[in-house]
């Protein structure tokens, strides 16, 4: 008899065992490919970028409320941005200040929080080591990726976060709607397999030294370019996502068009400034002085006008698709003449955003 519940003890611990572990947390796997378990609804959320805040603000009425910490990054969405989600969530300003991905995390402050999962950026961050001391303080740690391959990477980032939050019904009807603005791009391209691929220069961060020049490489927005028909000449150089080129390899390929990135960030050093707050007349007139540079000035494109200026506030978000659809008219104006990513981000504030975004993302030179 003794033996017998013995046994049957066991037998309802092993059926038990299933049903506790799916109490305690699910399990998810990350950009980077680990599977990882997590506590089922998190309550505290530590982000090592500023800019998760407009990612989980698509898919959450108050991002604020879900953070443990964050790294107070405010020159990544601008500080105009900042004082709107501040005066929309006062709770942001007394979060403790934690690691940002651009700099040397700290397993100190992260413990300090007391965070339910950590939500860092792929590529960046802990090393082996202090990942092994995280788990071992009962921390998980999930990578995501808004930077490095985004149109890989993007949809499962997003979706990762909805899990986390309890919104993926949120997360998922935001990626249906991004993906039906991308594909309706590259249907277009796809029926239309002759057209020339014009070469395209990025100058990533425009204007924050005079010495050019900033440009993606392979990944990031480079692939955005390659997406919408053109090619992105930083590529052929570069062999990461990111680094510098000179301005004699730029004046001697002598793009068909130049983009130039920026932000509120450059404002100080007479860089091209876009965002919350600026006016279309304020953004083209910083665009027009970035083009006066020495070298940059020699390009044909400037000369015909073929000259543009995008947000770097777009990139490494959810929101790119406005990128891309910036990018698309520019490179094949007659193609997706049509295209209207103000009507884009008319719907994204109105339908998705819990602060709309409000300001000058994109503009021409002529």
């Amino acid at each position: 008899m003794a033996a017998w519940l013995a046994a049957l003890a066991v037998l309802a611990a092993a059926l038990l065992a299933p049903a506790a572990l799916a109490a305690q947390g699910v399990r998810i796997t990350d950009v980077s490919g680990r599977a990882v378990t997590v506590p089922r609804k998190p309550q505290r959320i530590l982000i090592d970028d500023g800019r998760y805040l407009v990612a989980l603000s698509l898919i959450s009425s108050d991002p604020a409320s879900l953070l443990a910490g964050w790294p107070h990054d405010i020159q990544r969405i601008g500080t105009r941005t900042y004082e709107a989600y501040r005066a929309r969530f006062p709770r942001l300003d007394s979060l403790p200040r934690t690691s940002s991905s651009a700099g040397s995390f700290s397993v100190e402050q992260a413990l300090a929080v007391r965070p339910d999962v950590a939500v860092l950026t792929l590529g960046r961050g802990p090393s082996a080591e202090q990942l092994r001391q995280l788990d071992a303080a009962g921390v998980p740690v999930v990578f995501i990726d808004f930077f490095s391959h985004p149109l890989r990477n993007m949809e499962p980032s997003l979706r990762i976060l909805g899990q986390l939050t309890g919104n993926e019904a949120r997360a998922a009807e935001f990626i249906a709607f991004r993906r039906a603005h991308m594909e309706s791009i590259t249907r277009r391209l796809a029926a239309n397999a002759g057209v020339k691929r014009p070469d395209v220069f990025i100058e990533a961060h425009a204007g924050m030294s005079q010495d050019c020049c900033n440009s993606p490489g392979k990944g990031n927005i480079g692939d955005y370019v390659t997406l919408v028909g053109g090619h992105n000449i930083g590529a052929d150089v570069l062999p990461g996502t990111y680094g510098r080129v000179n301005v004699e390899y730029v004046i001697a390929r002598d793009p068909a068009i130049y983009i130039a990135t920026g932000g509120p960030h450059l404002e100080k050093g007479g860089g091209l400034v876009l965002g919350r707050g600026y006016t279309p007349a304020s953004a083209k007139a910083s665009l027009a002085a970035v083009t006066r540079r020495p070298g940059i000035e020699l390009l044909s494109a400037v000369s015909r006008g073929d000259v543009h200026g995008l947000s770097h506030q777009l990139l490494n978000s959810p929101l790119d698709i406005l990128a891309v659809e910036a990018l698309a008219k520019w490179i094949h104006p007659r193609l997706f003449h049509d295209l209207d990513p103000s009507r884009t981000l008319a719907t994204i504030d109105s339908k998705f955003l819990a602060v709309p975004l409000g300001g000058t993302y994109w503009i021409d030179l002529r």
